[in-house]
């Protein structure tokens, strides 16, 4: 069994203070992406390929939280630009329990997701907060702030449970 990971010694992300030209309501999504990033280092650190692909009872695989957290980001933040999601976007959510991808290849898909998603949030204009967006086929309605929530609830929700299941995958 390998040692629990150490907390970083900074603050959270939150807690850091106003980032430099992003509007206050964009900055709570990019603090949570920084959070992505430093409890994905301290907690998946050393896991094997088995580990990462193996399913936890019922619970999917933490493989497959992995990839969901890079591919919902990449769709949502679709959604957000006024977009929907492609064909290409749709093959890529049905492949996200498929095994495969080791933990390095699965960190990377999502720290460049996370990378094209800050590029985006920080060109939003304040004013278009409000916005109407539609989710979907059916258009479901939401706006610009109500899709920058749930991209960081989202995706803080699938690090909580890739947190827990390597948890679990280091005890079993």
């Amino acid at each position: 069994m390998s040692n629990p990971p150490t907390q970083p010694s900074l603050p959270e992300p939150w807690l850091r203070g106003p980032l430099p030209g992003v509007d206050p309501l964009v900055a709570p999504v990019l603090a949570s992406f920084t959070q992505v990033r430093e409890d994905l280092a301290l907690h998946m650190a050393g896991l094997s390929q088995q580990q990462i692909w193996r399913e936890a009872g019922s619970a999917p695989s933490l493989g497959f939280h992995l990839r969901h957290i890079a591919g919902s980001i990449d769709r949502l933040m679709t959604y957000l630009m006024g977009d929907q999601i492609s064909s290409e976007q749709i093959a890529v959510l049905k492949q996200e329990p498929v095994p495969g991808a080791n933990l390095e290849e699965l960190l990377a898909g999502i720290d460049s997701s996370l990378a094209q998603a800050e590029h985006k949030l920080r060109t939003i204009d304040p004013a278009t907060i409000h916005e109407a967006r539609g989710i979907g086929r059916k258009q479901l309605p939401t706006s610009v702030l109500g899709l920058l929530v749930h991209i960081a609830e989202h995706t803080q929700r699938h690090l909580g449970q890739a947190i827990t299941t390597a948890k679990y995958l280091r005890r079993t």
